[in-house]
């Protein structure tokens, strides 16, 4: 990482150890949706946008005049086909990105057990069941190993997150 890491309004000269996340403002915001089924989870070998070629739960971008389980239940509808209901959020995830553009990534992250409907591919996304104990941690972001553990026990939560690309520069987790 070369220079300061900036964010719109803010500039952390000092590294990303240092960021003020009470003066943190995102320029993105997105939502993850965990589909759970007795001791699975529904997962995504992701084909675009951001994180294309890993693994991940379905999820993208809020879209204007949506609220984040709208879009998180659009987002899945799209990605996989499957009708979702009553998600529960789990937590709200902050990601700093310090390469080339900066995005600030604000993700609220939900879980629901109650679908309709059998997940099928689409351009955006191949999905597949997992077993809890099987999730294949080292085909995802860095983070997701340590708050999806969690989540699948039932656990809320707040995280921060700096990467320079996908390296993981500096976290911070808190359960509720």
């Amino acid at each position: 990482m070369n220079g300061a890491i900036r964010n719109r309004n803010v500039d952390y000269r000092d590294g990303p150890d240092k960021i003020d996340w009470s003066r943190w403002d995102p320029n993105m915001h997105a939502t993850l949706l965990f589909i759970l089924r007795e001791k699975e989870v529904l997962l995504i070998h992701k084909k675009t946008g951001l994180g294309a070629g890993k693994i991940n739960a379905p999820g993208g971008k809020i879209e204007k005049g949506e609220t984040a389980e709208q879009a998180a239940i659009r987002e899945v509808r799209e990605e996989v086909r499957v009708e979702v209901d009553a998600p529960t959020e789990m937590g709200v995830l902050r990601f700093q990105f310090v390469d080339d553009e900066f995005l600030a990534l604000h993700c609220t992250v939900f879980c629901a057990s109650k679908f309709q409907g059998d997940p099928s591919e689409t351009t955006e996304a191949e999905p597949f069941w997992c077993n809890f104990d099987e999730i294949p941690y080292d085909k995802m972001w860095a983070d997701d190993a340590l708050w999806i553990p969690g989540l699948l026990s039932g656990k809320k939560f707040d995280g921060e997150f700096v990467f320079d690309g996908e390296l993981m520069l500096w976290s911070s987790l808190r359960w509720r």
